[in-house]
């Protein structure tokens, strides 16, 4: 087994509750949050998590960067159709004024004992690069995105001293 492929095999065993950030750092607002204050957040992060409230920290939902297209332009640019009618009422001129209002309610989570390979697993699946992490009772305890495994990944091959070449290349992956 090559050194990558150690690599590979404890990147992939090892618990996404060891390499989460710190739930203080993520972007967390709650439902009764004024849309302005996710946009704030929304200008320099791709995505914002609404709980509950701070205490419970229950996910109810998540707003993404490209939603704010539909927070600002207009009602009418909307095409209401079956399913998507609701896109109609997020616009802020279509009576959007906090967080629950414009936020996304189907989300793709994680447990917090899962591996690396299962969220891997499930990102590809669902073709989304982040996934929220919650317990049992779907509180939130962080999130995993594919940056956050990337960094993890070449930070264990960094500290396994792991040479990778690639095939048909002339200068080594760094």
């Amino acid at each position: 087994m090559t050194g990558v492929e150690k690599a590979l095999q404890t990147f992939y065993s090892m618990k996404l509750s060891d390499i989460m950030p710190p739930i203080i750092s993520m972007p967390i607002v709650t439902l009764d949050s004024p849309i302005v204050n996710v946009l704030k957040l929304l200008r320099t992060r791709h995505h914002v998590w609404v709980v509950s409230d701070r205490e419970s920290m229950k996910l109810e939902g998540v707003i993404r960067y490209l939603d704010v297209m539909c927070i600002l332009l207009p009602p009418e640019t909307t095409k209401a159709r079956l399913g998507n009618i609701s896109a109609v009422f997020k616009s802020i001129l279509g009576g959007a004024e906090k967080a629950a209002d414009v936020m996304e309610r189907n989300i793709m989570t994680i447990d917090e004992e899962s591996t690396v390979l299962d969220a891997l697993t499930k990102m590809r699946r669902y073709k989304v690069q982040i996934l929220a992490i919650v317990d049992e009772n779907n509180t939130l305890k962080g999130e995993i995105s594919l940056r956050l495994l990337i960094d993890e990944f070449l930070r264990l091959i960094k500290v396994g001293g792991v040479q990778w070449t690639q095939h048909g290349s002339s200068s080594p992956w760094e």
